[in-house]
């Protein structure tokens, strides 16, 4: 059925010489789809461009050349027998051209022949040939598209050459098309050539990593089927490491190194080039935020130690709340994509009249992965085991030590649209930990939730919600102060000091067992990188949620989009202190 309103696609241009001007068209579609609307009206707007500044002889000529290129493009998307009448009158600024398309009927598949030759055809591939021809994308009664008929072509080639047969090649391709009955056959042939199989392994641009570090990750034996999807996990696998810039996976194709088999098959070496990633690395950085401060933090990163494929980092950081020193050795990842870590700390921190002092050695196992095919989903995992001893001291109460020993269990999933500034997603944050007193096996238990979510609002602004609950479970007061909860600062409940929202113990706040936070968030953007937010914050920190009273915190503030991330500024009132104060800081809240 042909569309009441027509399509104009060009605007009338202006004549500027005793020559042609570009003329005026109008198409009337005829109903057909608006993917072959938007071919033709790319083909006619190219022409019409070369009207301008020609001889009537010329436009004459390019007419037909606009009326040839609507059939062309109606063909590209299955219209084999259209009726194109292109009318010519004069407007008040030239030509007008009035395109009227009957489409006719489109074309669908009809027969199908997909043959294969090559050793593809031995017995044991039957199986493998069956499914080729049964997943073949562009079935009978399916339209005739151009460009699903060229997708359908790359795909079963893809599927034949990525496994097995790396010298697959298509020897036939037709599309036979019967523009009285709107019926195409298909006809593919693929040849598939010999099976290869996978030679002796060479390796270029190695210095000072150790071989084994390449055995680690590529292991299989010659004469092993070609597989390319292993062939390029092993390449993500060597540029996931630390130890190298950039990896590349391949077969050696030289004619020289091939070598023919008895059975006919060829057998190809693998080529494995890498760049080695700098031996030695020393970073500084200088941070300033309203809950910490002046913070200056350095590391020092060595790649390789003792001729071992490990790489050790060590570094102390130095802000108004605490200070740390740290030395890890870090192994380099397993195939499965596990990062083993193994190190000493030092910590001391100085918050709201809890000071703490903290001496440990721990193990810790990360593992991040995205989710299958092309999801946007990433998910980090991580796990750590602690021995630590702890020297607490409270403001105006008892103080104590104690030596543990915990392990935690921590799971992010994030689906956003941006890592370090994400306007449409969420984020999802489980943690649980088990702990016990070395001294007296007193144990104690916890876990946490945090959420986020973003959602776009019109062309630039965002809204936030975010949440947070946590609970710990124990009977000790010895409690190590990293394992309760407190909050407050720029980052959790605007409007009140950083972690001064706990348990009042003495004349300092220290962690309490039970934690919920919620924040809602709307943020304006004026340009592209800079906004104004307004915002709401509540929650306590407690001994239960029954006996939690809500601190609430509202304001607004100053966003600006930098490369790291948002920067924010906030002016807020606590109204449980009813105090207004200034936060800044980096990065996004969660």
């Amino acid at each position: 059925m042909r569309l009441g309103v027509a399509c104009l696609i060009v605007l009338m241009g202006l004549a500027h010489n005793a020559h042609a001007a570009r003329p005026e068209v109008i198409v009337d579609p005829g109903g057909v789809s608006p993917i072959a609307l938007q071919s033709i009206n790319s083909a006619i707007e190219a022409i019409t461009r070369l009207a301008e500044d020609q001889d009537g002889g010329e436009v004459s000529r390019l007419r037909r050349r606009a009326r040839e290129a609507t059939l062309s493009a109606l063909e590209t998307q299955g219209y084999y027998s259209p009726n194109v009448t292109l009318e010519v009158s004069e407007g008040a600024a030239g030509e007008i051209w009035d395109i009227i398309i009957e489409p006719g009927d489109i074309t669908h598949v009809d027969n199908v022949e997909l043959n294969f030759s090559g050793q593809i055809t031995r017995p044991e591939f039957a199986t493998r040939v069956r499914t080729l021809k049964e997943g073949w994308p562009l079935d009978r009664g399916m339209p005739f598209i151009n460009e699903s008929w060229s997708k359908a072509k790359a795909a079963v080639l893809d599927n034949v050459s990525r496994k097995d047969f790396f010298f697959a090649r298509l020897t036939k391709t037709q599309a036979t098309v019967n523009a009285e009955t709107s019926k195409a056959d298909l006809a593919v042939d693929v040849e598939s050539g010999p099976r290869v199989r996978l030679g002796k392994i060479t390796v270029i641009g190695l210095k000072r990593v150790p071989p084994q570090l390449i055995d680690r990750y590529i292991q299989y034996s010659p004469g092993d089927p070609y597989d390319q999807d292993q062939l390029d996990d092993w390449q993500q696998s060597l540029q996931l490491t630390t130890f190298f810039r950039g990896a590349f996976v391949t077969l050696d194709q030289t004619p020289a190194t091939q070598t023919v088999l008895p059975n006919g098959e060829v057998e190809l070496p693998l080529r494995v080039q890498v760049s080695e990633a700098p031996a030695r690395r020393f970073t500084t950085s200088l941070g300033v935020d309203s809950d910490n401060g002046v913070g200056v933090e350095g590391l020092y990163r060595q790649n390789v130690v003792f001729g071992q494929p490990v790489w050790i980092e060590t570094g102390l950081g130095i802000d108004q709340n605490r200070q740390r020193v740290f030395y890890d050795v870090n192994l380099p990842p397993t195939r499965s994509g596990y990062i083993d870590s193994f190190g000493v700390l030092y910590e001391h921190s100085d918050i709201e009249g809890l000071d703490t002092r903290r001496s440990g050695v721990g193990w810790k196992r990360k593992q991040e992965r995205k989710a299958a095919g092309d999801s946007r989903v990433e998910y980090e995992t991580q796990w750590g085991l602690t021995a630590s001893y702890d020297k607490t001291k409270i403001s105006g109460a008892e103080s104590f030590e104690v030596p543990t020993l915990v392990g935690i269990w921590q799971w992010l999933r994030r689906d956003v649209d941006k890592k370090y500034d994400p306007r449409e997603g969420n984020l999802i944050d489980v943690g649980l930990g088990a702990g016990v007193t070395l001294d007296k096996g007193e144990p104690f238990y916890r876990s946490s939730l945090r959420m986020q979510k973003w959602w776009p609002m019109g062309r630039r602004d965002v809204l936030t919600l975010r949440g947070e609950v946590g609970k710990v479970w124990t009977d000790t007061p010895r409690l190590p102060q990293d394992f309760a909860f407190r909050t407050g600062g720029a980052r959790s409940i605007r409007g009140y000091k950083y972690q001064s929202i706990g348990l009042d113990r003495g004349d300092a706040v220290i962690g309490a067992p039970a934690l919920a936070v919620a924040s809602i968030e709307y943020t304006h953007y004026i340009t592209e990188q800079l906004g104004m937010n307004f915002f709401v914050d509540a929650g306590d920190a407690a001994e239960s949620f029954g006996q939690m009273h809500w601190a609430v915190g509202y304001g607004l503030g100053l966003a600006v989009r930098t490369p790291a991330g948002p920067f924010f500024v906030d002016v807020a009132y606590g109204q449980r202190d009813r105090r207004l104060r200034v936060h800044f800081s980096l990065g996004i809240a969660f």
